[in-house]
């Protein structure tokens, strides 16, 4: 359910944009929504699941999620969407913590990075649909659907977690620090929102200043109150194990590159390259299939090997492939596909195809295994934070670069002042930029133009920030990453 709304949601946004009559900012929004609530209660989420049972509180997500599913895909407005999208947040926090940890509990040490390779091939299977019905959908103006498709998924798993799951937990006492998840949430939304709202508003403006401050001041209280009770919230001894330090530092960039370059392909496939939505979602398929092919096989590599040499070719090979797809400029559309964008995508899968089972068998493999799900509540927290982060930052900077490519090219033509300000309003559009019906000194089809070059060349610099940070994280695992089996014998 996570897994195909993640994916469908970019390829059914111009749908979206266009029946609740939605501007960039709110289109970032309805991504933010979501993220700014799972990356407040995801870690709570997981340490509720190690306390109350992993099963339990799994179901207790989807429940909540199939719920937030069911309002979104009812939602007449973008205000509504964006209330039911953080529900679906909600109960993402609860939900999406627990299988890695449930698999964590069952499985031995020796076979548990093959059994996270499963999980990856099989929720790889699974988002297959994302991208190519989500496609479909919203080219028939179905794109409510998506979000209508979780509720009988969710029915179903429930069911599953209910007769098959055996129930897990971690041993000894199952008191609850109510304070430190109350606190810890908190902080979390507030910094998160502050972050979110600073681009558009500016560093000092007082609602900016008021959340962030209010967010460290609740973060600050959090962390004395975790050093005072007798079973923290989140235990920071984690962080003294360097591999658990490093992996999460490493999910951060490469998240945020990764979130940064699969939103900004969809959109430029679609609204520049003249791809239908559903063939936007077909050209998501190289990704899926490499996952499923390589998943599995890269589980039983990391538990023979370790996952550290992955952890560094992989983030390499990724970057690679975002730098190569950055290079692209506006192409004959659909039919040029295989030789444009599919080698360097499939470079750019194949790199996350190697990075992703040892990166969650690293997260796993270092902590004991009643921490198996605050561990995988902080990392997920992590990766979602980042993408919350990438996503705020470059919705205003994506517009800022975006209208100055477009400024510049006007600034070579003969246009008069009053179609110069209707041409630039349109800007905060980003690709669903159309030249107004009133111009009368420069011809429509010409400024389409320069709207469609200028958001490629804001495309091409997401796409090369997107490498770089996917190199960084490289590094970073280099110096900071050692092999599962070792890191957590030094523990």
């Amino acid at each position: 359910m996570a897994f195909i709304d993640g994916t469908a949601l970019n390829v059914i946004l111009p749908s979206l944009q266009q029946d609740l009559n939605a501007s960039a900012a709110d289109l970032f929004w309805v991504l933010n929504s979501y993220l700014l609530m799972l990356a407040a209660m995801i870690i709570v989420g997981g340490s509720l699941g190690d306390k109350l049972g992993r099963v339990r509180v799994f179901q207790a997500g989807i429940l909540v999620f199939t719920i937030g599913s069911m309002a979104c895909g009812f939602a007449q407005s973008v205000f509504q969407l964006i209330l039911f999208r953080s529900i679906q947040g909600a109960g993402g926090a609860f939900m999406i913590p627990g299988s890695l940890s449930i698999i964590s509990s069952v499985f031995s040490k020796a076979e548990k990075g093959k059994a996270i390779g499963t999980w990856s091939a099989a929720t790889t299977i699974v988002t297959i649909c994302g991208p190519v019905l989500g496609g479909a959908l919203a080219d028939m103006g179905l794109w409510r659907f998506i979000f209508f498709m979780n509720v009988p998924l969710g029915i179903a798993s429930m069911l599953m977690l209910y007769f098959k799951v055996p129930e897990s937990r971690a041993p000894g006492s199952s008191s609850i620090d109510w304070g430190g998840a109350v606190l810890l949430t908190l902080s979390l939304a507030a910094l998160t929102f502050g972050f979110l709202e600073m681009p558009e508003k500016g560093a000092g403006h007082s609602l900016v200043l008021l959340t962030l401050g209010a967010g460290l001041v609740l973060f600050i209280a959090f962390v004395l109150l975790e050093k005072r009770v007798r079973e923290p919230m989140v235990p920071f001894t984690l962080f003294a194990n360097r591999t658990f330090s490093g992996v999460n530092l490493l999910s951060f960039f490469l998240y945020a590159g990764l979130g940064a370059m699969m939103l900004f392909f969809s959109l430029n496939l679609i609204q520049v390259q003249g791809y239908s939505q559903f063939q936007a979602g077909l050209s998501f398929l190289p990704f899926s299939i490499i996952m499923i092919l390589v998943a599995r096989r890269m589980g039983s590599l990391s538990d023979k090997y370790g996952s550290r040499r992955f952890l560094i070719a992989g983030p390499i090979i990724t970057g690679v492939g975002m730098f190569w797809l950055s290079t692209i400029g506006i192409t004959n559309g659909p039919s040029s596909y295989w030789t444009t964008f599919f080698a360097p995508f499939l470079t750019f899968a194949l790199g996350m195809s190697i990075t992703v089972v040892p990166l969650t068998s690293a997260v796993m493999g270092c902590v004991d295994d009643n921490m198996s799900g605050i561990a995988s509540g902080i990392n997920n927290s992590v990766t979602r934070i980042s993408g919350t982060f990438i996503n705020a930052i470059l919705g205003a900077v994506a517009v800022f670069l975006f209208a100055r490519f477009v400024s510049i090219e006007l600034n070579l033509l003969d246009v008069s002042k009053q179609d110069f300000t209707q041409i630039m309003q349109q800007t905060e559009k980003l690709g669903e930029a159309h030249p107004p019906e009133s111009l009368k000194s420069v011809h429509p089809e010409k400024v389409q133009a320069i709207y469609h070059r200028g958001f490629v060349k804001t495309y091409q610099w997401v796409g090369r920030l997107s490498a770089g940070l996917a190199f960084l994280s490289a590094f970073i695992a280099v110096f900071m990453v050692e092999n599962s089996n070792r890191s957590r014998d030094h523990q």
